[in-house]
């Protein structure tokens, strides 16, 4: 009876686990640039005493999924999407060195080029200032030029280049905060082939309807081991109703 009800226990915490991985995803589901985190059940034996073939099922991180969402056209100057593989280099809160998809920019009030959450944009010397300007643009290969304050629009100049990167995907990992980061820690070199396309941002890659589904099925899952483990408690009942019988 114990080794039910610890199966089913476990099995449902596993369960739990996995659907909090689709709900966050579910959540971000507008969130641009986002990546889908991914998980799977895998078999793995249990620790202790007992016979080796005890085994559970267990709930395992699968990294997150690399593939590109879809563009979205605003035309603002500032909104800049990855084509292709690749990312934009950031600073994160922590100072060092992160990457994101998200590529909703702006220029703060100290004048420095930032991402819609905050994160400093990261130039080939650090986080990249911006001259007041009339004019902005981006250029392919994450180019900036601008015409500055007080200037005829003859006088366009580049005022930095944005640091994109491309990482072979087995080297990266998802920080707590959602961006990206090498595993382990460290900077990577910025990629000349990495290219971006102004005047688009680009949407989170969860789909929905799969999303969906798979809450739905790990839902029924889980009422399942629960009824094991109610089913558990009946069992041991009847058998102490029997005992005190005998």
């Amino acid at each position: 009876m114990d080794r039910l009800l610890y199966v089913a226990m476990t099995g449902a915490k596993q369960l739990m686990q996995a659907q909090t991985l689709v709900s966050h995803n579910l959540a971000n589901v507008s969130t641009n640039g986002f990546r889908a985190d991914l998980a799977r059940f895998e078999a793995r034996p249990i620790q202790g005493p007992g016979y080796p073939s005890r085994i559970n099922t267990v709930a395992s991180g699968l990294g997150f999924d690399h593939s590109p969402g879809a563009l979205q056209a605003t035309d603002s100057p500032l909104d800049v999407a990855v084509e292709g593989n690749g990312y934009i280099a950031v600073q994160a809160p922590d100072g060092t060195e992160a990457m994101t998809r998200g590529g909703t920019l702006n220029v703060n009030a100290l004048g420095l080029l930032e991402t819609q959450r905050g994160e400093l944009v990261l130039g080939d010397n650090g986080p990249l200032a911006i001259p007041p300007y009339t004019q902005i643009s981006v250029g392919l290969d994450g180019t900036i030029s601008i015409t500055a304050q007080g200037q005829g629009p003859e006088t366009l100049a580049q005022v930095g280049r944005i640091k994109l990167v491309n990482p072979e995907p087995e080297q990266l990992e998802k920080r707590p905060d959602g961006l990206v980061r090498l595993i382990g820690g460290g900077e990577v070199e910025a990629d000349e082939n990495v290219r971006l396309v102004a005047g688009f941002i680009e949407s989170s890659n969860v789909r929905m309807a799969d999303s969906l589904v798979d809450m739905i099925q790990i839902s029924r899952e889980f009422d399942v081991a629960v009824r094991m483990m109610s089913v558990a408690d009946d069992n041991a009942e009847r058998a102490a109703t029997i005992a005190r019988m005998s």
